[in-house]
């Protein structure tokens, strides 16, 4: 019914030149025109150009995004579940971990054309800072799809718009993109000592985020961001990794 009303309203609302473009954007993307524009609005402003509303909140694509890859998960893990019926726990968990992981998220954010659309402050911009961009707006164009057109219509998206079209499967089995076991591997090689920190755990309304920092030597390397302590030691990881130029 409130679907049906905002319908309504949009048809004598008239549009900037800006929201025709993106609506047309998340068209493409998602695969029908957004019921709540504003949500999309929301997914595609990076914290970089995020402004305080009058709760003194930022209004940013963080809290889109968080939901976004609890969605993306349980769709991705559905999938697999399906389509490897004979496939022990350990497996899935893998796969599905490699499916959603920040490389992985960035290139098909990129890839449907998330660089057209999202707004962050290109001035803060540096080697790694702005790494995960589109895989975050990704993740928060999920959230807004399942918030503006529910779950069932979002897993369609997530594996007919996404995951089919942008990934093969048997080469991500075959892959081992595990940035961790790559550091530690190439400091038994170099002789170094190498270790894995969570330094700080922030503590939002919704949800954590903890901060990981790779030490070798006791010197700090890469570090990273996650929304669980494993996440957070691959982002440190795969950022040490291309600081080292590993990759």
């Amino acid at each position: 019914m409130h679907r049906a009303v905002r319908r309504f309203i949009n048809i004598f609302k008239r549009r900037s030149e800006k929201d025709k473009r993106l609506i047309t954007a998340i068209k493409t993307i998602v695969g029908s025109k957004p019921f709540n524009l504003e949500l999309y609005r929301l997914a595609i402003k990076h914290s970089s150009v995020a402004k305080h509303n009058s709760q003194g909140l930022k209004e940013s694509n963080e809290r889109l995004e968080y939901l976004g890859d609890a969605v993306l998960g349980a769709a991705v893990a559905d999938y697999l579940f399906k389509t490897f019926p004979f496939k022990e726990e350990g497996f899935l968990t893998e796969i599905r971990s490699r499916i959603v992981n920040r490389e992985s998220l960035n290139n098909i954010g990129k890839r449907i054309g998330l660089n057209q659309v999202v707004e962050y402050d290109q001035k803060k911009k540096s080697k790694l800072s702005h790494k995960s961009l589109y895989g975050d707006t990704l993740e928060a164009i999920v959230g807004a799809v399942y918030l503006d057109k529910g779950y069932s219509y979002c897993k369609h998206f997530i594996i007919d718009k996404l995951i089919i079209p942008y990934l093969n499967i048997d080469e991500v089995i075959k892959s081992n993109p595990n940035y961790k076991s790559k550091i530690i591997e190439w400091s038994q090689k170099e002789n170094k000592d190498v270790k894995f920190e969570i330094i700080s755990v922030k503590n939002e309304k919704h949800h954590r985020e903890f901060t990981a920092q790779v030490f070798v030597d006791n010197e700090p390397l890469g570090k990273g961001f996650g929304h669980s302590k494993k996440k957070a030691e691959q982002d440190a990881a795969q950022k040490s990794c291309e600081l080292l130029d590993l990759d």
